[in-house]
Parts: structure tokens; sequence; C-alpha cells
């Protein structure tokens, strides 16, 4: 087998010890004996355990990132912000493991950490958009993200029994950073000024020059944390 195909079967069997590990230590030992290489195989591929861990969870993040790719939109941006929620705990849940090496280990995962909260900016930026968010787009993903992985950390240390505790948080996170669909948009000032500087994007208009599209940031930035 080449190198790609050895150095796939290790992290797959690692990935396989640390799920049914239950959140116990996984030795680099029983990591070759599971992927039948020797241990120089291994640390050809990954330097140690240390580098073993971080790929498994860069390869960890692939996997939710190919479940968050294929997830279609409901149609409601908010409503999709809940789903996303759900999907992300659930995730966790069924993978204590990998959440913990993901988002309890201080570890990186460079690239797919990176698309994961670029999907979540690119949610936050759709409600902005529709007119619904109470707060800068960066901030929302910011409070949903930091909310959302506490709960699941929680919930994994808890054995997974109180799910009500994450559609309390959802709904109260959700409250604080979005507006209800009937509320009355134009009294929001702020929420129209994160709307028109989500619309923008990093362009101004074109009757604008340069120091007058920034100026015009700079002034939906202050009135939207208003």
């Amino acid at each position: 087998m080449n190198d790609t195909g050895t150095r796939e079967r290790i992290l797959q069997a690692a990935a396989r010890l640390l799920a049914e590990s239950g959140g116990a230590p996984v030795s680099t030992r029983a990591v070759c004996a599971a992927a039948g290489v020797g241990a120089p195989t291994l640390y050809h591929h990954f330097g140690d355990k240390d580098g073993l861990l971080d790929a498994v969870v860069v390869y960890g993040f692939e996997r939710y990132l190919a479940e968050k790719r294929a997830r279609p939109s409901s149609g409601d941006p908010v409503e999709d912000l809940r789903l996303g929620w759900d999907a992300h705990v659930e995730f966790g849940l069924g993978q204590p493991a990998f959440y913990a090496l993901m988002y309890g280990g201080g570890r990186q995962a460079g690239a797919a950490s990176e698309e994961a909260r670029r999907i979540l900016l690119g949610m936050a930026e759709e409600v902005a958009r529709a007119g619904r968010l109470r707060v800068p787009v960066h901030t929302a993903a910011s409070m949903i993200q930091a909310a959302c992985m506490g709960v699941t950390l929680a919930l994994i240390a808890a054995g997974g029994d109180d799910r009500e505790l994450s559609s309390r948080t959802r709904e109260a996170v959700l409250a604080a950073v979005t507006t209800d669909e009937t509320e009355d948009r134009p009294s929001s000032v702020s929420a129209m000024a994160i709307a028109l500087s989500s619309a923008l994007g990093g362009d101004g208009p074109r009757t604008l020059s340069a120091a007058e599209a920034s100026l015009l940031r700079e002034w939906l930035g202050r009135i939207a944390v208003e």
C-alpha cells in the first residue's frame, strides 16, 4: 500500500479507537496494532503522538465539515442557525472523543477549523442581510460558537443526559443576537446598519471614493453596536 493509503489507515484506526474509548487515552501501540503497522511507520507519517492527535483533529473536522456542506438551507436564515447549532451538538455527542480533541484539547485544525468558522460567519451574514441581526456579524458568530461549544462540552461531561440545556441556551443566544421575523424592522436602526454593512461587504458603492467607503463602514459599525 502506498504512503497515502498507509497514512489514511492509521488515521482511521486512531479515529475508531478514539470513538470506542469513551474518552479514555489511546496509546500509539494500540493504534499501530489496529492499523497493522509498526511504530516506525506511525512516526514516519506523524512524527510523534502529538502529531498523530493533531492529524486526527483535522480528520474529525473534515467529517464535521462534510456534514455541514451537505446540509441544505431551510429558507430561513435564523432557522439555519438553529439547525446548525443542533447538528453541532449532535456531532459532539455522537463523537465525544473526537469533539474533546477538536474543541477541548487546545489543538488546531488549520484550514478545516477556518472553514468551519467561515461557514458560521456566512450563516450570520445571511441573517444580517435579512435585517434580523442585532449585533455585528463577527460578534454574533463568536457568541454562537462559544455558547454552542460550551454546551456541547458540558453535555459530553454529563453523559449527554440534559438535552434541554442545549435548547434553552440556543434560544437564549439566538434571542440575544437576532430579531423575530415579525418584529418591526425599520425601528431597529442598528439592525439596518448591520444589514447595510453586510450587503456592502468589502466594497463600497462605486459613487464613493475609497476613503468615503471606509468612513461609511466606520459609521455603520458605530451604529451597529448602539
